[in-house]
């Protein structure tokens, strides 16, 4: 940076009132007004070095004035070496800002900065070190106040010196700051851990946790995860069952962050918990079934290459963050904010892995199809998030032999068929999660996702009549729900699922093996859950 590139930057510095403490301990207040002196400086910074000697001189000469006359110092350790600087000691003190907050609410940027105020008017600031800037500078505030001579011998100075970037600015200490300073938009309940205590641990006693470790939600992670999204940090993005609790954008990202959540993350967990919080979508009857029933995560769109999210090998399992954390922070969510708690409103008979986390990426470009989020009203160049319910998977259907599409559908169907049990039909949806050698063998044969589906109803359709319970299998149709579909069925036969819509197809996996996944739903429709899509929205 040029001497001339200094003298023309605008300062950012603003004079504020403010209380420090001094070496000795002592409080030095300032009230904010001039006629005053306030200069910056931190320990390590060459240039404050190299001013100190004309800062101890010019505070001595405006202590001897009774004027206001502050160096505040940013450096944690006492400010030993700045307070050697002085020639003498006596006659001023370094103020030590040891948390910064007097740096960053005078929105220093670059130290050394020093500003000379008049009883009216804004402060003259000086920022890095000008010689012929300073030299004028000190003249002009030293005549408005009719201050005795500042003689200093200038030109045994450099022309020029850049300043160093202030502790306040650094990304250490930056976001802690501006969690902490007036204005923040953090309005969540602050819990204060004790200095003894392991935040980690306090955590999962306080049942923040769903059994793992979570990350401390510090109010500078929040607010970093909350870069993530243009929406205000006080917006509700929806009202979370069972406790009918609003989750504002804050609360989600404080739910991202204890689950591990990027920042680039925090719009497909708002666009999750968007679905998931929709009458359609039925969130409290998900978490609170008996079945165990939960919510696997569907992202189509560009996102899925932005955020690095896996698609490919073991894309259902685990080794990915952003698929592994943003289905971990909607269950999180249902959880701390919503109170669905295993105990509590959450009443799973045996629970599944996937109420930890179950979310993927389809495969797009690995098939010709139109992808799930096409499929179900999306450009294909938008991003979206969908919502299926799982009660358990994904199974595996296993076929290494079949080299038709006919045979390949068939070997589908049968496995289908046993969802909840052979003989309950009509009773759920599914999704099928294809693998690529397995979608190579369907397109190489010209079938579609169309004809996937309808042979599937074809496959696993049974005569009415072996679907009543019997003395052998209590499970199954009763007398009058039997003659009941009869009447209604053309050839009294019932495919496994009410209809094609039901069964929801994705593409994923590696390219190697056929083993092709199936997530098998809960109750479909107005007594359960329907499939929601929600758009993710990344401005």
């Amino acid at each position: 940076m040029a001497a001339d590139d200094l003298a023309d930057a605008a300062p950012t510095a603003a004079l504020q009132p403010f209380e420090l403490r001094a070496g000795t301990g002592s409080a030095r207040r300032f009230s904010g007004r001039g006629p005053a002196l306030v200069a910056f400086v931190k320990e390590d910074c060459p240039t404050c070095k190299l001013v100190m000697p004309i800062l101890a001189a010019l505070t001595a000469l405006a202590s001897r004035a009774d004027l206001a006359a502050h160096l505040v110092g940013q450096t944690v350790a006492g400010n030993r070496q700045l307070e050697a600087s002085f020639p003498d000691a006596e006659s001023f003190e370094v103020l030590d800002d040891a948390t910064l907050a007097v740096s960053y609410g005078s929105r220093i940027e670059t130290v050394p900065t020093l500003m000379l105020a008049t009883e009216t008017g804004e402060p003259e600031t000086l920022i890095g070190f000008v010689r012929d800037d300073w030299q004028a500078a000190i003249s002009r505030w030293i005549g408005a106040l009719e201050l005795p001579p500042f003689d200093w011998a200038w030109s045994d100075l450099p022309e020029w010196r850049p300043g160093c970037g202030s502790l306040s600015v650094d990304p250490a200490h930056a976001d802690r700051l501006r969690a902490e300073a007036e204005g923040s938009p953090l309005r969540a309940r602050r819990v204060t851990v004790g200095t003894a205590d392991d935040p980690m641990e306090f955590l999962f006693d306080q049942g923040y946790s769903d059994g793992l470790p979570v990350v401390p939600p510090t109010p500078e992670r929040v607010l970093r995860m909350l870069d993530g999204t243009g929406r205000a940090a006080e917006d509700i993005v929806a009202v979370v069952p069972p406790n009918l609790v609003e989750a504002t954008v804050e609360k989600v990202a404080i739910n991202a962050v204890l689950a591990g959540c990027k920042p680039t993350y925090l719009p497909v967990v708002i666009a999750a918990l968007e679905a998931a919080c929709s009458d359609d979508y039925n969130a409290h009857g998900v978490m609170a079934t008996t079945m165990g029933a939960s919510p696997v995560l569907v992202v189509n769109g560009p996102i899925r290459h932005e955020l690095g999210m896996n698609m490919e090998l073991g894309a259902l399992g685990q080794g990915n963050r952003a698929n592994a954390t943003i289905g971990r922070a909607l269950r999180l969510i249902l959880r701390n904010v919503g109170g669905a708690r295993p105990g509590g409103t959450e009443r799973s008979t045996l629970g599944n892995s996937g109420k930890f986390t179950q979310c993927f990426a389809e495969w797009e470009e690995r098939h010709p199809w139109a992808p799930m989020h096409v499929e179900r009203g999306f450009a294909r160049e938008e991003s979206v998030v969908t919502l299926f319910t799982m009660s358990s998977g994904p199974t595996l259907m296993v076929d290494q032999e079949s080299r038709t599409g006919a045979s390949l559908a068939e070997s589908f169907g049968r496995c289908l068929d046993a969802i909840w049990h052979p003989k309950l039909h009509f009773g759920t949806d599914v999704l099928v999660v294809l693998c690529p050698e397995h979608v190579d063998t369907l397109v190489a044969d010209g079938w579609d996702k169309a004809q996937l589906r309808d042979r599937i109803q074809a496959v696993t359709a049974r005569p009415v009549d072996e679907l009543k319970r019997s003395e052998d299998c209590a499970v199954g149709l009763t007398e009058a729900q039997a003659a009941g579909l009869k009447k209604s069925l053309p050839d009294g036969r019932m495919p496994k699922f009410r209809s094609t819509d039901d069964i929801h197809i994705a593409v994923a996996g590696s390219n190697a093996g056929k083993f092709s996944g199936a997530f098998h739903g809960w109750a479909t429709g107005s007594i359960g859950s329907k499939v929601v899509s929600r758009k993710i929205e990344t401005g």
